[in-house]
C-alpha cells in the first residue's frame, strides 16, 4: 500500500470553508480505483495548516488514475484555490519498523 503526503497550507482567514470544500470533495477521490482511504488532520500549532493523507493501492492508483479523471478536474476546481504556497505532495512505501498506525478511515 501507498500512502500519500501533503502540508497544505490553506489561505488564512479561509479554514472553514476549507474544510467544508474537504468533506464535499471527498466522494471525488473515493471513486478512485485503487482509493483506500483519507485523513485530512488540522495542524495544532499552525491553525491554517492540514496534513493530508491519502491511501493507495499503488502508486498509479493516484497520478494515472485519479490524476488523469474528470474528478480530479473538478477536485483542483473545488479546493487548489485554497492553498498558499501549493503544497508538494510526496508518496510513501510500506513501513520499514514498528506495527502499522490505525491507517486509512
Amino acid at each position: 500500500m501507498i500512502l500519500e503526503s501533503a502540508q497544505l497550507c490553506v489561505k488564512p482567514g479561509r479554514e472553514a470553508a476549507f474544510e467544508s470544500a474537504m468533506r464535499a470533495a471527498r466522494p471525488l477521490i473515493a471513486a478512485t480505483p485503487g482509493f483506500r482511504g483519507i485523513e485530512v488532520r488540522r495542524c495544532i500549532e499552525v491553525g491554517n495548516k492540514y496534513l493530508l493523507l491519502v491511501w493507495w493501492d499503488r502508486l498509479e492508483d493516484h497520478t494515472e488514475g485519479f490524476r488523469g479523471s474528470d474528478r480530479y478536474q473538478d477536485w483542483r476546481a473545488r479546493l487548489h484555490d485554497f492553498y498558499d504556497p501549493f503544497p508538494t505532495v510526496e508518496h510513501f512505501g510500506p513501513p520499514i519498523h514498528g506495527a502499522a498506525g490505525p491507517g486509512p478511515s
